[in-house]
């Protein structure tokens, strides 16, 4: 598929367009950023692992009925996926207590919700993507009733899932965020689940240790990023045992990215 204009770039991701209307080609940067884009470095081989793990997670939830934008993976650090009008909220799914929230509610670091917590931020860098609540989504239109108990339905639908998933390879699925676009299906809109799902945007320990597998490493400069979200896709079965990053192969990485200048 050939890949056209740069259409928007984000922190960690580049669509560009594609000679299908309908279709865009979604390339996954190194760039780690946290704390509203106040902390940022390049890691290098993080689009390429980010890349395999959302596609294998997309394409496990395609298989249980969980429409997504996935279409397929083209390389490395690109796939192709569904153009989508993405609705302007971050979902935030916490089964265990920590992070913001443990900061703005003075609960313990670490305590087990007795039902998954959904919290809604506007997605808006400038303003630091605030917590919001329901009654803003429909206040000022950013979605309809309809549409967030759909979205509410999918998230438990998905937590669920991946819960266990995570579950049977030793890591705890702490909490992780998700977007949603609306799809034009036959004149009406579909809602669908969009963006990736990645140790970047879920908080993920080891069963065992609590040891963290996630950006928590860069936010907290914990150190060996790629180690951990490394462990993580061989624990999903994505790379094989003898695998790092540089199977990542830097001579791949530098040939991956001369392909996409």
């Amino acid at each position: 598929m050939k890949k056209g204009k740069r259409l928007y770039e984000g922190k960690a991701k580049i669509i560009y367009a594609t000679q299908d209307k309908d279709l865009v080609i979604q390339y996954f940067k190194d760039d780690a950023t946290a704390f509203n884009n106040q902390k940022k470095t390049t890691i290098e081989g993080k689009g390429v692992l980010n890349n395999r793990i959302s596609e294998h997670i997309l394409s496990n939830l395609s298989q249980i009925g969980i429409k997504n934008h996935l279409v397929k993976r083209l390389n490395m650090r690109e796939q192709v996926i569904k153009l989508v009008e993405i609705i302007p909220i971050e979902f935030i799914v916490r089964n265990v207590a920590t992070g913001s929230l443990t900061k703005r509610l003075g609960i313990e670091d670490g305590t087990v919700l007795k039902e998954p917590l959904i919290e809604y931020c506007l997605k808006d860098d400038k303003l630091g993507d605030p917590l919001i609540a329901e009654e803003h989504i429909y206040a000022f239109e950013w979605a309809n009733k309809k549409e967030i108990e759909k979205i509410k339905k999918m998230i438990l639908r998905i937590n669920d899932f991946m819960i266990g998933m995570f579950r049977g390879i030793g890591i705890k699925l702490i909490d992780f965020k998700l977007e949603f676009g609306r799809l034009k299906v036959n004149g009406k809109n579909e809602i669908i689940l969009a963006d990736e799902i990645s140790p970047d945007t879920c908080r993920l320990w080891d069963s065992i240790t609590d040891k963290k597998l996630d950006k928590d490493r860069f936010r907290k400069d914990l150190g060996d990023l790629i180690p951990a979200y490394t462990e993580v896709a061989k624990r999903l079965g994505i790379l094989h045992e003898q695998s790092n990053v540089s199977a990542v192969n830097v001579t791949q990485l530098s040939s991956v990215k001369k392909k996409n200048k």
